[in-house]
């Protein structure tokens, strides 16, 4: 069965699953949305997309379009998962699915009437070193006992992972918190019941904190501090140091070492070392399966009812 897939989205993040698609037999890309044409036409001539629009409208009006992904701003992808799957189409949201629960749920209600996939882009579920830690979980050979991270970036300016310029703004709690708090639970493999949020100053032109500190608890007792900052001017990106019975693991990314920074070999976990590509064949697999993919947008709402919570405290 081959898919085709409408992606709207040509900045960094578009770009990532643009190569990731390239690995992927039976997975073509035939229709390209973003806001300035220019780029989009640009973009679409490197990776042979013979569609182009600046409206996603357009995209879903194509009949051969089977599947869409989202790498759109974060304010409009409950509303554009909407519209997918009103137009039949099966959806995966980059991650947040959402920045209100409300929306979040308006997006899971619809689905559970349509008998598509849609699915949310947390990446985490499928970076190998989280893969390898979540088999040795469920293996028994390894229990969480605490999770130590830190999500940092230097963003003082609205500007993207390339180091453009945004549109729109990003936010500490409501897409890159969601990371942790997602990974967290499905790690533990229990409900979070405990949640504690501090934030520092709110910066006077974004209007949203740089700096936050994230406390939470599972059913299992497990804990995990998280820490957020736009202001770091450091290594950058997100790190993750498990706390477990029978070890301490170092997760960066799509790469693993153990306490004593020695590196772990991923690379029979899966079929690439890239977690934006295992994602993506995890959303095509389960559109060729007929099944629930791995973070369905079903599955990953518990972690928005948690950021839910996290931002009444804040306010």
């Amino acid at each position: 069965m081959s898919i085709n897939v409408a992606l709207a989205g040509a900045g960094a993040f578009g770009i990532k699953h643009l190569d990731a698609i390239r690995q992927i037999p039976g997975v073509k890309v035939i229709s390209l949305v973003s806001r300035e044409l220019g780029k989009t036409l640009e973009v679409a001539s490197k990776y042979g997309i013979d569609h182009v629009s600046v409206d996603l409208a357009d995209s879903l009006a194509i009949k051969e379009v089977d599947a869409v992904i989202l790498c759109t701003p974060t304010q409009i992808h409950a509303a554009q998962a909407i519209a997918c799957m009103e137009a039949g189409k099966h959806v995966q949201v980059e991650i947040p699915l959402a920045d209100k629960l409300a929306d979040a749920q308006a997006v899971v209600a619809l689905h559970k009437s349509t008998g598509l996939v849609a699915m949310c882009g947390h990446t985490r579920r499928f970076n190998p070193s989280h893969q390898w830690l979540h088999k040795r979980i469920a293996a028994g050979a390894f229990n969480i006992q605490q999770m130590d991270v830190q999500t940092y970036f230097f963003r003082r300016t609205n500007m993207n992972a390339l180091g453009q310029p945004r549109s729109w703004t990003d936010h500490l709690l409501w897409h890159h918190a969601a990371h942790t708090v997602d990974l967290f639970a499905w790690q533990t493999g229990s409900p979070i019941v405990k949640a504690n949020a501090i934030q520092g100053p709110l910066h006077p032109a974004l209007g949203i904190a740089m700096d936050m500190s994230i406390q939470l608890q599972a059913a299992s007792g497990a804990i995990c501090t998280l820490s957020l900052s736009f202001n770091n001017e450091g290594p950058l990106g997100t790190f993750f140091r498990y706390i477990g019975d029978t070890g301490t693991y170092i997760a960066r990314y799509d790469d693993l070492f153990n306490g004593k920074e020695e590196k772990i070999d991923v690379s029979g976990v899966d079929v690439s070392m890239n977690g934006i590509e295992l994602q993506d064949r995890e959303f095509f697999a389960a559109i060729r399966e007929g099944r629930e993919p791995n973070a369905s947008v079903a599955q990953v709402l518990p972690c928005y009812e948690v950021l839910h919570g996290l931002e009444q405290q804040l306010n």
